[in-house]
């Protein structure tokens, strides 16, 4: 006995393949799918020349059992196709592994007669394309899971990257008015009177079309803008202590100094903003 994997590139994807076995002058090879019915299986173009196409089915029935708390009801069958006793198989390997579906298993006889060992290949291909078939709906079943929860996450950063926007528009608001607090010691009544002027943001970022990896780039840098800013707010604080206090001479950091470095570092956060 030999085994090999049997493969088509005609078959569709909803259709899973067994390894072939090669008995004597016989040849064995099943093919699962979850929604592709009997008659339409069997025709697959790979059995074409097969002499037997031996297929069994189980699939929910539209019928409900009227006892309360009872097992779901299947409409099951089997067709032997010329191979007595064979369909009966398919249809209990079907259901000893709670399968909902259609299996097909071809033999290519060739002439000799092997005996009841036809009927272990027979099975052996149905388990092996079912097993086929149940881990690629597995791992189907774990790739939506993980998009699911990616854009679940994308959709968080998007939010918080929004409200991170709008804090830091907040602090830059705050930094200017402690600055101007700065600057309005010793003018004139008149001057301090003038209301801080801030520009809103130039433009609001398009987040909805970024990955998670462009999301988080951008997450970080906004993280940084707020910790400089928090910083240049907490400098400015401690000028202002100085100037109440009487110090006399410039303070530590003059305003065009700090601007500087603050456009400086919109520049690279603008420029992060940018990565996709």
């Amino acid at each position: 006995m030999k085994r090999s994997r049997f493969s088509t590139p005609s078959s569709p994807s909803s259709v899973h393949l067994s390894t072939s076995i090669h008995e004597s002058t016989s040849t064995f090879a099943g093919a699962f799918s979850p929604s592709i019915p009997p008659q339409t299986l069997q025709a697959l173009p790979s059995f074409a020349t097969a002499t037997h196409k031996i297929c069994a089915w189980r699939r929910p029935s539209r019928q409900k059992s009227l006892t309360a708390n009872s097992k779901p009801l299947y409409d099951e069958g089997y067709d032997d196709d010329g191979e007595s006793w064979a369909g009966k198989r398919l249809s209990s390997v079907l259901r000893d592994t709670q399968t909902e579906g259609t299996v097909v298993v071809a033999r290519w006889y060739g002439g000799h007669n092997i005996g009841p060992i036809r009927f272990a290949h027979i099975e052996a291909c149905a388990r092996d394309a079912i097993a086929r078939g149940k881990l690629a709906q597995t791992q189907d079943a774990a790739v939506k899971k993980q998009k699911r929860e990616d854009e679940m996450r994308r959709a968080a950063l998007v939010e918080h990257l929004q409200e991170r926007d709008y804090n830091i528009f907040a602090l830059r608001k705050l930094l200017a008015e402690k600055r101007r607090g700065v600057e309005c010691r010793g003018m004139a009544e008149k001057d301090k009177e003038k209301e801080v002027e801030l520009q809103t943001p130039q433009k609001i970022q398009a987040y909805e079309g970024m990955g998670l990896e462009a999301l988080n780039r951008i997450g970080k840098a906004r993280d940084a803008t707020i910790a400089f800013v928090l910083k240049q707010i907490d400098r400015v604080d401690e000028e202002l202590r100085l100037v109440e206090g009487g110090v006399g001479g410039e303070v530590e950091r003059g305003t065009k100094g700090v601007n500087e470095e603050e456009n400086e570092e919109v520049k690279d956060e603008e420029k992060e903003a940018t990565l996709k």
